[in-house]
Parts: C-alpha cells; structure tokens; sequence
C-alpha cells in the first residue's frame, strides 16, 4: 500500500508541520514553538520502537543477540525450578526458622507449576495485547518479589506465597520466549538460537546448585531476586516482533524525524486512534513491521518477501475471528496435538521430579558422593548438554536428536530403577554401586538436555499456525505446567507406594512410548520458515529448502501424517 500524501500546515508559532493523514478523528494538537523553521512530524499508528539499525553487524549476530537478552529470563526460570533440591534440604536443619513436613515439602516444591498453569494461560492473553516483548518484561518486577517473599519469611505459607508468584512469572514467561524466538529468528538460525532460553534455564539451575552448596535457603532466595533485574535492562534494546506489529499493534502514537526540536512540541493524540480509511492502519503497521525486521535482518537486507508473508497473514486474521471451534479443524487440531503430545512426555519422562528432588534422590541413594555436589555435577552436565544441543541441532535436525534422548532417558531410567530394586526389594550390597545414581543421573541429564529439553518449546513455536499461535500456545504451556504439577506433587507418594524402582520404571515406560510418538508423529521443521510448516499441515506443497540433513531417519515414519 502506498504512502499517503503529505500536507503542510503552519502554525502561529512559525512551525511548519507535515501530516501524514488529514482523516485522524478525535485527536487534538496542542502545539508551541518559536524558534524551529521547520519541524517534521509523522503520524504513525503504531507503537514507540527507537531502534538503531544493524548496519555494520550480521544478521546472525544481532539475531543472536536479541535472542540472548530476551533468553536470560529463563536464567530464573531455571533457578526457581532447582531451587527446592538445595533448600528444602536446609529447611530440615535445626537451625533453620522453619521446618516442613513432608507434605508441605510437596507443595512447596509442586505449588510454582500449579500456579504457571495459571500465568501460562493468562500469558497466551497479555502476549496478544501487549505484545510479546512488554509481556516478557512485566514478569521481572514479581519474579524478584517471590524470592524476597521466600528469603524473608518466617513460616510455610509465606513460602508457598512465594513460590505461587513465581510460579504465575514462570509460566509466562515460558509461553513468551518461545513465541517471541520463533516470530524473530531467520530459519537457518532458529534451532541453534532457539536453544538458548534452555540452556540459560540450565545456567540458572546450575547458579542455584552451585550456590546451594555455600547458603542456606535464605541466601539462596536473595540470589534469586536479583536475577531478573539485568534480564529486564537488555529487553530494552531489542524490538518487539514483526509479526505482532503486523497483526495486533495497537496503533496510537508518533514519530517525529527531527532529534532537537529547541522548543517544546506537544502534540496530544486521542487515546484510541482511528482512521476513515483502513490503509492508514495497514501502512502504520507495517512501517513498525519493517523497522523490527530491518534491525534483526540487517539494514539492506530484503525483507519483502517476509513482509508479505505476514501481511497476508495478517489479512487473514482479520477476515475472520479465532474461537475454540477454529482449534478443532484439522489444520490447527493437528499441529496443536503434537505441541501437547511433546509437552506430556517432556514432563512425564520425570525430569523434574529429578530435578525438584535431586539432592534428596541421591541421599536415599546412599551414594557415596555428597549429595549436593552431586547435584552440582548434574547441573555441569546438564549446562554442557544443552550446549552440545544448540550447535547440533541445525546440522542433525529436531527428530534425530528426540531418538537419542527418548532413548538414552528410558535405558537410564531402567538402570536406576534396578539399583533401587537390588537396594530396597532384593536387599542386596549396593555399596560398590555407589557410582550408578550419579552416572544413571548424568546420562539421564544428557539425553534430556539433548532434545526431550529444548525441542518441545522450540517447535511449539514453529508449528503453531499464527492465527491461533497465541492462545494454542497458552493451551500448551498450560498443559505442561499442568504435567509438571501431577510429577511433582505425586512423586513422594509414587516412591512411597511403588518404591523408588517403581517410580524409575514408570517414566521409563513413558520414555519409550516418546520414542514411537517421535517416530510416527513428529514433524522435522529444520529449514523451513514458519509460513512453509504452516502450509505444510494445511496440505499445501512447499518448495523444498536446500539444507542440511543427517540421514533420512529423520524423515522415519510408521503412520502417515501431513508433514
């Protein structure tokens, strides 16, 4: 759409002002200047973005980092969900001002997922109106209020308190980042930056159990509050997405090109912006989607084929509303049954009963190796995993890499299900076992950092169609804290009624089954642009992308699927 033509206006002042649009109702100016000859104002509906183009730097780097600023809110994603191994731990000295019982153990550990699922399904709301950036950065301000809850507190249910309010940010902010990831990242760059919310997530539960090994749980808890505050200066330099702009900018404000303007200039908008004619709007969006996109793809980059991809989506969003019934038609049922099918044996392969409880399994272990620097060598290699993950999975693609983590978790879980089975059951001398907790734990580690880790939250932000990208990925995120309460809660009582073999063995099922899942369903999205995965499950032919691929067991299928 072309730009709308310009007119000029004097004021009394002497200014001379070009407006982009003679048809704006409501809005009213309030002008004064003196001195200026001439002052250029554009009326933009769209939002405030002072972004400095990338001129001199690649693509990829200021891709990496946006995507580094905005990942290191998983940082306390990361630290919240370690945070009870070590300090449930310490609540259990005698020096400590509050002691637990076992089933408020329970819920001080299970209480944060429980309340994700409600910030998860609230998030899928602010993501649309506020967009994915000012969502993102509205958890930093309660994230650090839950710890100081924690840290301060002189009894069980201000703990609680406070794990619920971390609970509420943490589950935004898992349906955010990888929203805002997939709507940013150029395909070829996706997967690897995609990662990183996963492996600073690991970083921030690495923090915690290395500081675990030196602070209490109050120590612990301060350390968590000041994680957010970096988190939230670094969201300030990068853009919010395109895609949003394009399809739910609220457009109602201005750009003025002039930087000194000597004297006062204020011009008051109405709060509600509207145009007689609908092109304003498209141009005022799509400028801000074109200056977005010019800042992460370079400034002489051609973005147009990005640009009308989106616009085209857009358009179609608008033709018609997204309801619950949208959900059920296949193109949008299938894509969002494998977001849940991933999101369900990410969390019932055990991993965060494992981590939530880390410290503890170790000491029912008996093993030999201190408990908590045990749980500092899990947090190394699980960092180091995620690490090995994100250069490995643009080159090997997302299906060969969920093969060798469904498979290495389950041939680990066995392992340790067995050395509890000789210990407890069979009675047996253990002692010159003591290493196969801590190895069993390691491989388990690597291979759910490998893939069953990262690749759900990845895709759920490349398969998810973008007219309901939002609440489908609330829907998902929902499910997966909903997961991750039922471990979490039920573990003690799993261990308690099946023995610790028991409870091993049973995510061991689980992480069989992933594999088949894998195999039958799960898509491969390496190298392909969210518009062409799109198309792909409406039946559509997309042109074939020239990109790496290890072997075709990645295109391995036992039922016949749409992509």
């Amino acid at each position: 759409m072309g730009e709308l033509k310009p007119s000029v206006e004097k004021t009394p002042g002497g200014c001379e002002i070009t407006r982009r649009s003679t048809h704006v109702r409501g809005s009213r100016w309030l002008m004064r200047a003196d001195t200026h000859p001439k002052i250029d104002v554009e009326i933009i509906c769209g939002s405030k973005e002072e972004l400095t183009p990338s001129e001199d730097v690649k693509p990829t780097v200021v891709q990496g980092l946006a995507a580094f600023a905005v990942s290191l809110y998983s940082a306390s994603v990361g630290y919240a969900s370690a945070y009870t191994a070590p300090a449930l731990v310490s609540m259990d000295k005698e020096s400590s001002p509050v002691h637990p019982t076992s089933q408020e153990e329970s819920w001080i550990g299970s209480l944060m997922p429980l309340s994700a699922l409600l910030g998860g399904l609230v998030g899928g709301l602010l993501i649309e109106v506020l967009g994915r950036k000012r969502t993102i950065m509205a958890t930093a301000f309660p994230f650090t209020i839950s710890f100081l809850m924690i840290a301060l507190a002189t009894n069980v249910p201000l703990i609680m308190a406070g794990r619920a309010v971390a609970g509420f940010c943490v589950g935004i902010t898992s349906l955010g980042l990888p929203v805002y990831l997939g709507e940013t990242l150029q395909p070829e760059v996706r997967g690897m930056f995609g990662l990183f919310p996963t492996t600073l997530g690991n970083v921030g539960i690495l923090a915690c159990f290395v500081a675990g090994y030196f602070f209490e749980w109050q120590g612990l808890a301060f350390i968590g509050a000041s994680i957010p505050i970096p988190c939230f200066l670094m969201m300030f330099f990068i853009p919010e997405t395109p895609t949003w702009y394009m399809s739910n900018g609220k457009y109602s404000t201005l750009s003025i090109s002039e930087p000194r303007l000597g004297k006062m200039l204020f011009i008051k908008l109405s709060q509600h912006c509207r145009a007689d004619e609908e092109r304003f709007s498209s141009t005022g969006r799509q400028k801000d989607a074109q200056k977005a996109l010019k800042w992460l793809r370079g400034k002489d980059a051609d973005i147009s084929k990005e640009i009308a991809e989106m616009n085209k989506a857009a358009e179609s969003e608008e033709e018609s509303s997204v309801s619950i019934q949208d959900l059920f038609q296949k193109c949008y049922l299938w894509p969002l049954s494998i977001a849940l099918g991933l999101m369900f044996f990410q969390q019932f392969s055990g991993i965060n009963a494992m981590i939530f409880y880390t410290v503890e399994i170790f000491e029912d272990a008996g093993s030999t190796i201190d408990s908590n620097l045990a749980a500092i060598i899990v947090g190394l290699v699980n960092l180091s995993s995620t690490l090995v993950a994100t250069f490995l999975i643009d080159r090997l693609g997302r299906k060969i890499l969920l093969y060798i983590s469904s498979s290495l978790m389950a041939i680990t879980l066995a392992s340790l299900g067995a050395f509890f089975y000789m210990k407890e059951v069979i009675e047996m001398d253990v002692t010159h076992l003591g290493w196969l907790p801590l190895a069993s734990f390691v491989v388990f580690v690597i291979g759910f950092s490998l893939g069953a880790g990262p690749i759900p939250w990845l895709m759920m932000g490349e398969i998810l169609p973008a007219k309901i990208r939002g609440r489908a990925a609330s829907i998902a995120t929902g499910f997966n804290w909903t997961c991750t309460f039922i471990v979490t809660k039920t573990f003690v009582d799993m261990k308690t009624y099946l023995g610790p073999h028991g409870a091993f063995w049973t995510f061991g099922v689980v992480c069989t089954i992933f594999l088949v899942f894998t195999i039958a369903f799960v898509p491969e999205t390496q190298g392909k642009s969210l518009a062409d995965i799109e198309r792909k499950f409406r039946g559509e032919k997309v042109q074939v992308r020239n990109v790496r691929r290890m072997s075709s067991l990645a295109h391995m299928k036992v039922f016949p699927s749409n992509i």
